[in-house]
């Protein structure tokens, strides 16, 4: 199964090494044989003809050392050294021709040793030859320390190769064996020639002759049997003449005679004549057992180098043209399917993707011109390539398809959301209304909830217009304080109650990031409090940073692991579409959007709690300074600031219980409804508590005051600062500025007993004092809150319409925080 993963150029390069490994196993097998002739043929020229040579030099220095230990004539000594000088030539040739590199190649271990036991032999031979010339050794000494010598010889003809053939194998070696019946012949004439030199014969002698007589006939009878049919026939003749007769007589004869120091039986010239005589005999059946050898092992020569040449050179050329023929096969079945893998990855990575982006932007699609059919041939590559186009031209409709069913998809779901954001525009203007007509604060606490889940239900019709491509409605033409953007974000989500918001400096966003950027909060917000514990607290802190404004939202949580966090981040980066098989994370698709439009940057990371930390970081071009944002957004002091319409759709957002800074607040939002500054001022820096309900919500207040750099109070917040109480005496008569106070809508401010005479005034303090000293019931004091909350409503409501219908008169709304959807 693993080949199949494997490319065409190794399976050819397999294939092809598989065809030259058996390849070289055949011309192994054959070059073997050939190698064995070569080796045969060396090592017969090297070893075994300068070894013949020395053996037959060393059997007559033999022979004549005997003799001379025998006699008494020095003149035979002269004799003994000129053999010892043909020995010692026939040695040293033997040397030279074994110290050689073609003598050492083809030679085997065993017959080098032979060889170096052979050259200690012949060392050992000069110690023995003085003793000879001193005669201070004995002829049976001499004997065994030169047969010693020949069989040296004889082991060196052992270790020699032969050829792969059984029977030439077994017709050589009985031709060795009857050379060494030779040899013992040899030894016969030895130390019979000593003897009659000496004229006696020891007992040691007489044994040593018996021995050498028996084993000579009985391994020349042993090996007559093992001769080829010519060699035997030329054995048997030698040993039915006369001469090996005449030896036959004289060897009995030498047996016959028995004593102790007797005289040799025969005379030296009839044992001379038979012995030399049968020697010559025996050496000519020898030589010519050897040529009939060579004579047949030629037809096995000529086979071996015939079957070389066959698996050798055929066999070679066989396998070059295998490779020539796999090679520029393999080059063009390479060539086209590089084309054909070619126009696969161009189809897969340039024109689908082309295609689909075209077909993003609307444009039209020919799938006969994107898909052009290519020309790969009729063989099975050019079906394959037949097939791939079909495939190509079916890939690129199915993608024209894909995408026109994407982009019909995403008209219906932003068709949708419209349909689902107007519904709930109008929802939230109804609510507005039954709020204000409302007067009871149980139901005034369920229609801020039902306010809330509406709020929320909006954020959600956004994010499918985010998911769709579009963008979503709400819009501002002026810059919004930052505390007021992040106030829109909590109160966004479900537990605001849960978040607290940090100081964020004196800082300004642009209008028209102001939507998104409250989306983009209150989506990581919402994660921030569904992945942490009910019981802790999501924070919220902001300051300004070089690049921008970096805004941080930090839960306490389960945390995310890193590979978690790499992904999410990977995720928030990724500007590909919707992939709708990961539905789980559909929000950090929607900050990703979000991000994109403006330039934010969002990333997730691990907090000090071992919760998680997201750090949005807005754009500096976003981000106006408060110092610079007031000289334009406060209105003249003294001038009536308009509001905003009541029934308009595009009314402001809410902040759980509708204080939201899709409107930017004034500075007076926070402030009792009672409460009223002369002329309208800059806020303070520092935020206001808001108002309660009391259920203990926070009150619903209309913002219609353009936008100022500084502010506007904090809600939904874990940690709040209450406000200072107004005391209602402070506003008497005397402390009544000389230009009448109005509120931020342009009416006056009522002011208690202002329009009473003195006699009937009275002192207001002492009545707040009882009144203070009186307890009241719990019922006395809602119903109190209620009318108190229902008054100020109808008095900010009628301000409104009286505004409106000043706008409408001055030709459209001069409001410059107005949203536009």
């Amino acid at each position: 199964m693993g080949s199949r993963s494997t490319n065409l150029r190794t399976k050819i390069i397999a294939l092809l090494a598989s065809l030259i490994a058996l390849w070289a196993f055949a011309a192994w097998v054959t070059v073997r044989d050939g190698f064995n002739l070569l080796g045969v043929q060396t090592l017969n020229a090297r070893v075994f003809e300068p070894s013949d040579p020395l053996l037959l030099e060393l059997q007559a220095e033999r022979r004549l050392s005997l003799r001379y230990l025998g006699e008494s004539d020095p003149g035979r000594l002269q004799e003994l050294e000129a053999q010892r000088a043909r020995t010692d030539e026939a040695a040293g040739a033997l040397w030279r021709s074994v110290r050689d590199w073609r003598t050492e190649l083809p030679a085997s271990e065993e017959l080098m040793s032979r060889l170096d036991e052979l050259k200690t032999e012949l060392d050992q031979l000069g110690q023995v030859r003085a003793d000879v010339g001193r005669k201070t050794i004995d002829r049976t000494s001499t004997l065994i320390a030169y047969d010693e010598a020949v069989d040296g010889i004889f082991a060196v003809f052992d270790a020699l190769g032969g050829l792969d053939d059984d029977e030439i194998a077994k017709d050589t070696a009985a031709l060795i064996d009857l050379n060494r019946s030779r040899e013992l012949l040899s030894q016969q004439d030895a130390l019979l020639t000593g003897a009659i030199a000496a004229n006696r014969i020891t007992v040691g002698e007489q044994t040593a002759f018996a021995r050498l007589v028996g084993a000579q006939w009985f391994l020349a009878d042993r090996t007559a049997r093992e001769l080829a049919p010519g060699d035997r026939a030329r054995f048997d003749r030698m040993v039915e003449g006369d001469a090996f007769q005449q030896l036959r007589t004289l060897q009995d004869q030498v047996l016959a005679a028995k004593g102790v120091e007797v005289r040799p039986p025969v005379t030296a010239a009839a044992w001379q004549a038979a012995a030399v005589k049968a020697m010559a005999d025996l050496r000519e059946v020898i030589l010519a057992g050897g040529e009939d050898i060579v004579s047949r092992a030629t037809p096995v020569a000529v086979g071996v180098i015939v079957r070389l040449v066959l698996a050798a050179g055929l066999g070679l050329i066989a396998v070059i043209a295998s490779v020539v023929v796999s090679i520029t096969t393999a080059r063009a079945l390479v060539r086209q399917l590089e084309r054909l893998r070619e126009a696969a990855f161009k189809l897969a990575h340039e024109r689908l993707p082309s295609v689909v982006e075209r077909l993003g932007r609307g444009e039209e699609v020919d799938v006969a011109r994107e898909a052009p059919p290519l020309q790969f041939g009729d063989d099975e590559i050019g079906q394959v390539g037949k097939a791939f186009n079909v495939v190509q031209e079916t890939a690129v409709r199915t993608a024209v398809e894909q995408a026109e069913l994407r982009r019909s998809v995403r008209d219906v779901f932003l068709s949708l959301a419209r349909r689902t954001q107007a519904l709930v525009h109008r929802q939230l203007t109804l609510l507005d209304a039954m709020e204000r007509r409302e007067h009871d604060a149980e139901e005034l606490e369920d229609l801020f909830r039902v306010d809330h889940l509406a709020t929320r239900m909006r954020r959600n019709a956004e994010n499918l217009i985010v998911l769709s491509g579009s963008t979503p409605g709400r819009a501002w033409r002026r810059n919004v304080p930052m505390v007021d953007v992040v106030r829109g974000a909590v109160a966004e989500v479900e537990d605001y109650t849960r978040v607290t918001v940090r100081p964020l400096g004196e800082v300004s966003l642009t209008g028209r990031a102001v939507g998104d950027v409250i989306h983009l909060l209150a989506e990581l917000i919402e994660n921030g409090l569904s992945f942490s514990p009910p019981q802790t607290t999501v924070e919220v802190r902001g300051q300004l940073v070089a690049n921008g404004f970096a805004v941080e939202i930090e839960d306490r949580g389960l945390g995310m692991s890193a590979d978690e966090l790499a992904a999410a981040n990977a995720r928030i980066v990724d500007r590909s579409e919707l992939n709708l098989a990961d539905a789980a994370r559909l929000g950090l698709f929607v900050v990703s959007r979000l991000t994109e439009r403006h330039g934010v940057r969002v990333q997730l990371k691990e907090s000090a709690y071992g919760g998680t930390t997201a750090v949005v970081l807005i754009p500096r071009e976003l981000i106006t300074a408060a110092g610079a944002a007031e000289a334009d957004a406060l209105p003249a002091p003294g001038t009536a600031v308009p509001a905003t319409p009541a029934p308009d759709p595009a009314r402001s957002t809410r902040e759980g219980d509708g204080d939201r800074p899709a409107t930017p607040s004034g500075p007076d939002d926070g402030a009792e409804p009672d409460q009223a500054e002369p002329t309208p001022q800059v806020p303070e820096p520092m935020a206001q508590a808001p108002r309660l309900t009391p259920s203990g919500l926070p009150a619903r207040t209309r913002k219609r005051q353009p936008a100022v750099a500084g502010p506007t109070t904090e809600l939904a917040v874990v940690e709040r600062r209450s406000a200072a109480p107004t005391d209602p005496a402070a506003a008497s008569p005397a402390a009544e500025p000389e230009t009448a106070p109005v509120t931020d809508a342009g009416l006056p401010v009522r002011v208690r007993q202002a329009s009473l005479v003195p006699e009937l005034r009275h002192d207001q303090t002492a009545a707040d004092d009882a009144a203070d000293d009186t307890a009241r019931a719990p019922e006395q004091v809602r119903r109190m809150m209620s009318s108190y909350q229902s008054g100020t409503r109808r008095g900010r409501t009628d301000a409104a319409r009286l505004l409106g219908g000043a706008h409408e008169a001055g030709g459209g709304p001069a409001d410059a925080d107005e949203q536009v959807t």
